[in-house]
């Protein structure tokens, strides 16, 4: 256990770690991080228990089982020119040499002194990994404290390896470069230029310069089994081996293995804090297109409003011109009949009200009905245009965005956001296929009529401005009557008659005035009610989807704020554990 060699820095360091990485795993359940993730760094806070843990990783021609016997001093695993090892194998100390399968992995005991000190895992070749074994690999490299990567000195730095470094380089882990099978160069110098070749190429992709070992494991496990002396040192000499041995049991000393040890689920937290850092990043910057969306749709509404009440003010002055000019025609009429030369024919008042319906009237309250169902029928085919404004603005942007790889690194950001767009599309996409128009023109039309039709405009013409000149008739031909009988027609008629013309003008003016009012109250109500039913559903169709947006920016600011937290922790932690070099 690395409990035996820890001092009280140690220690401390130990339960600072301990401390902070429990913290990370509550952030990653409560953002929902995938089990893999979680399931990762539960094992390499798990593995601070454990014994120093060596993953041995290359191809499989690169003679990684040969290395692994060599450094066991033992043939253990199978070596061949062809994949030998097609599974994971994991070498631990035993009192007695036993092998079993546990979990998919080949656990092989040894009483072996260096498998007292550490752990090793034999991984299957980069170029040769079965895909049961891919996930299984995945899981092992993040838990290791070193990584020995073996590339072969006549195939160094190939394509697989290349990729799996790539892969595994995120993690932070210490990789030991072990460059294999320099006994098939003849040449010193040839043996430098491909070392240096290695180490170049690792330090552009890891970022860092590589410790690299050049060795022959087939002659240094070949030393450790001859019999003779003299042919012991001259095999041990030729492989090299006693400098990546030395490093392995001596310069890895506990203080060295305890640093690692520290260290290793550290880099695992890093990573993963940041990889998650970058998802809400992505998510919030994914929301605020979201929100500039939903602003967007506010903005039309506000406009789509605005463009009605525009419309609305124009249409109804189609209909006040139809007042405008029925007022023309009564004062037309009055200065035609109200005078001295048809006063017998006022006293005909059925004749008189014949003849306004008939002059002045005429055919103006279908001319309204006329105008009202005009707007009836416009009001309600912009109401259809912005529903499927709505849907081909919903449209787009899942068109927009269906590539954005969001919420694949665990919770349901991404399933919620494109259902919430599916629902908000649907139902604008429902309404608009299921759209009536002479189902809602008609809808619109009764709630119009009850408010107008009776009292203003279908029976103007006999409750209305009829009844005006009835009783400017009535009044009209009585006084008519009395002159005459008085016999004073020619002195009285020329004062009276454009005294009651005068008046039955004015009373004409203010019954249309009352007209107008009353006309447009009634067309005002139905017509703001309508506009309002219509921006509320559709703000009904996206109350959910604002809902998430709002509730989701919320949840990922403090995700994001508790991401940054902890990785400045395990920054400061990172700096006080390498200080122990």
């Amino acid at each position: 256990m690395v409990q035996r060699i820890l001092n009280d820095e140690h220690e401390a360091l130990l339960a600072e770690e301990r401390r902070l990485l429990g913290d990370l795993r509550a952030a990653l359940a409560r953002f929902d991080a995938t089990e893999e993730d979680q399931q990762t760094l539960a094992d390499a806070v798990a593995r601070l228990d454990e014994l120093f843990l060596v993953v041995v990783a290359g191809e499989f021609n690169a003679g990684k089982s040969a290395f692994v016997n060599a450094l066991l001093g033992k043939k253990i695993l199978a070596e061949g020119p062809t994949p030998t090892t097609s599974r994971i194998h994991l070498l631990r100390w035993g009192a007695e040499s036993k092998q079993k399968t546990e979990g998919g992995i080949e656990v092989i005991e040894e009483p072996l002194p260096i498998l007292s000190e550490i752990h090793l895992v034999d991984t299957p070749g980069t170029n040769a990994i079965e895909r049961e074994h891919e996930a299984i690999t995945r899981r092992f490299v993040p838990n290791s404290d070193l990584v020995l990567f073996v590339t072969s000195a006549d195939r160094p730095f190939t394509e697989s390896e290349r990729a799996f470094l790539e892969q595994i380089r995120d993690w932070g882990k210490k990789v030991v470069f072990v460059l294999n099978k320099v006994d098939t160069i003849l040449e010193e110098e040839d043996v430098q230029r491909v070392e240096a070749y290695v180490a170049d190429n690792a330090k552009k992709l890891l970022g860092r310069a590589p410790v690299v070992f050049p060795v022959s494991a087939r002659q240094a496990l070949a030393a450790k089994v001859a019999v003779d002396d003299a042919e012991r040192d001259e095999l041990a000499a030729a492989s090299r081996f006693a400098a990546l041995e030395e490093y392995v049991v001596s310069t890895l000393d506990e203080a060295e293995r305890v640093r690692l040890k520290l260290s290793s689920p550290l880099g695992v937290g890093e990573h993963l804090a940041e990889r998650y850092r970058e998802v809400v990043g992505g998510r919030l910057e994914l929301l605020a297109d979201d929100l500039a969306a939903l602003d967007d749709v506010e903005s039309q509404l506000a406009g789509y409003r605005e463009d009605l009440e525009r419309e609305f003010t124009y249409r109804l002055a189609d209909v006040e011109k139809v007042l405008s000019e029925v007022e023309n025609r009564g004062v037309e009429f009055f200065d035609d009949t109200l005078r001295l030369g048809r006063v017998f024919d006022l006293l005909n008042r059925n004749r008189i009200k014949n003849e306004y319906t008939r002059r002045v009237l005429a055919d103006a309250p279908r001319q309204i009905e006329a105008k009202v169902q005009g707007i009836i029928d416009w009001l309600v085919s912009a109401e259809l245009r912005q529903w499927q404004a709505v849907v081909d603005h919903v449209s787009k942007r899942k068109d927009r965005y269906a590539d954005r790889i969001v919420g694949q690194t665990g919770g349901s950001f991404d399933y919620d956001r494109a259902r919430l767009l599916e629902t908000v599309g649907g139902t604008a996409r429902r309404t608009v296929e299921g759209f009536d128009h002479d189902a809602e023109a008609q809808r619109l039309a009764d709630s119009v009529q009850g408010a107008v039709a009776g009292a203003a405009v279908l029976e103007v013409s006999a409750v209305g401005l009829g009844a005006t000149i009835a009783a400017v008739a009535t009044s009209t031909a009585a006084d008519v009557t009395g002159i005459l009988a008085a016999t004073t027609l020619a002195v009285l008629g020329l004062a009276v008659i454009p005294a009651k013309r005068a008046k039955a003008k004015k009373e004409l003016r203010a019954q249309i005035a009352d007209l107008r009012r009353d006309l447009l109250n009634a067309l005002h109500q139905p017509f703001e009610a309508e506009v309002d039913r219509s921006l509320s559903r559709l703000r009904e169709a996206i109350a959910p989807y604002t809902r998430f947006v709002r509730a989701e920016q919320e949840k990922l600011d403090d995700q994001k704020k508790t991401l940054a937290e902890l990785t400045g922790q395990l920054d400061e932690l990172r700096g006080r554990i390498e200080r122990l070099a």
